[in-house]
């Protein structure tokens, strides 16, 4: 008898030029340690008894792991849309803004709204889908918003928007 697992959330297709690039790049890097590993399990296999030898247990669990990168990828790039150009209203927040908020203690945080695929919290790139980015699109500077944590509800209001630095 299997687990159900219900199907994950559909992803937002839009992605910058730069990280589309990064996915191709890492596609082509994917294929290229495939064939490495496929060597390797070759000669894992040649050496006999498969049951107990560690190395062919690693390598088939590597190319497994190889192997569903290599089929997201094939799948995810072709449907993606390259955002290459910041959008006509810049007052208002879309994909790949910078934008400053201030919560209620009066701290400054800045994020960039990016595509699921380049997300990078530490450098303050969140995600299009994310709850937070849910809350800014579409809002303008001294717009208050509402984002739902685990720790509660956090408000905050919008200082900046900008979209300097390229998509």
């Amino acid at each position: 008898m299997s687990r159900y697992r219900p199907p994950a959330p559909v992803k937002s297709p839009y992605i910058s030029a730069s990280g589309f690039e990064r996915l191709q790049l890492e596609l082509r890097q994917r294929w290229q340690l495939r064939k490495e590993v496929t060597a390797a399990l070759s000669a894992a296999a040649a050496e006999g008894d498969r049951s107990e030898n560690a190395e062919y247990i690693y390598r088939k669990k590597q190319l497994r792991e190889i192997d569903y990168r290599i089929r997201y990828l094939q799948k995810r790039l072709p449907n993606l849309t390259i955002v290459d150009s910041p959008p006509s209203t810049k007052e208002q927040i879309f994909f790949g803004a910078w934008v400053t908020l201030e919560d209620e203690q009066g701290k400054r945080h800045r994020y960039r709204l990016m595509g699921p695929d380049e997300i990078a919290p530490g450098e303050g790139l969140i995600s299009i889908d994310s709850p937070m980015a849910q809350a800014m699109i579409k809002k303008k500077m001294d717009d208050e918003i509402q984002v739902q944590t685990p720790a509660g509800k956090q408000y905050y209001c919008i200082v900046k928007i900008d979209y300097s630095g390229k998509l």
